[in-house]
């Protein structure tokens, strides 16, 4: 049920409590795949976060309002994944209220999004294309980023359909949060912030990704060498979305390395 305060939720399964954030123009749906397999070892939350999905009534004016709507039914203390933008929220999170976040799991996600070299990310005029093709053609837009998100791994088609089937399968995310992600994406810069997280960070990575570069994880494993339980793992077939191209090593690797269950 989505209130004008609270977004909507998903809660399954048993176990360890888990926060799945979705990434910029899709919503919770994108992980019903993963659902059987993770809740006999995990109790999944899920959000549609503010403007999108079942929350699509729901705005936000930045990232510390979208991390409020969150944090209002989330767990008092969970393991937090995000993907993608979902990374950058989850970050936040861990950052700001570092006491509701036992571990934190970046997917496909960057500290910076936006190229700025040396920094390796989306060219800046990408971003702002986006920005512009909001304006004139809101579904064409998500389109062609689902398209490239997918862009680059062996099951591309395939992978490009799920995610459509999922973002089609809810209310369509408002025009302001399409907007404001896209801000965020271009302006948001938590390379500094990483290093200093007090909990265990994991950073996953598909290796043929066209909007978050695979040498991030190299770049960000030299800043984080430091801290005593950060670890990257690259997913070799997939490109932005290795839940999909790769679900079952990437349950493996949730159940493995996060589940108090996993040798039941």
């Amino acid at each position: 049920m989505t209130t004008e305060q609270s977004i909507h939720w998903h809660v399954q399964g048993q176990g360890p409590n888990l926060v799945l954030l979705h990434g910029w123009g899709m919503n919770g749906a994108v992980w019903e795949q993963l659902l059987d397999v993770l809740s006999p070892y995990f109790t999944l939350h899920i959000p549609d976060l503010p403007g999108y999905g079942h929350s699509n009534q729901i705005s936000c004016d930045n990232i510390d309002s979208i991390a409020d709507s969150v944090l209002i039914d989330a767990p008092e203390q969970a393991i937090w994944l995000g993907w993608s933008l979902g990374g950058l929220i989850a970050t936040h999170v861990a950052h700001y209220y570092p006491h509701r976040v036992t571990q934190l799991v970046t997917v496909a996600s960057s500290p910076k999004f936006a190229q700025a070299r040396p920094w390796r990310g989306i060219k800046p005029e990408v971003l702002s294309a986006f920005t512009e093709q909001l304006l004139d053609d809101l579904p064409t837009t998500v389109d062609r980023f689902m398209a490239l998100q997918a862009m680059g791994s062996h099951s591309a088609r395939k992978d490009t359909k799920q995610l459509k089937q999922a973002v089609l399968s809810r209310p369509a995310p408002s025009p302001k949060a399409l907007q404001l992600g896209l801000d965020l994406l271009a302006d948001i810069d938590y390379r500094e912030v990483i290093p200093t997280l007090t909990m265990p960070v994991a950073r996953w990575y598909g290796r043929l990704d066209g909007l978050v570069p695979v040498k991030v994880a190299n770049d960000l494993d030299v800043t984080t060498q430091d801290h005593h339980a950060s670890t990257s793992h690259v997913f070799q077939q997939s490109s932005h979305a290795p839940f999909i191209t790769e679900a079952e090593l990437f349950c493996e690797m949730l159940i493995e390395q996060f589940s108090t269950e996993k040798n039941r």
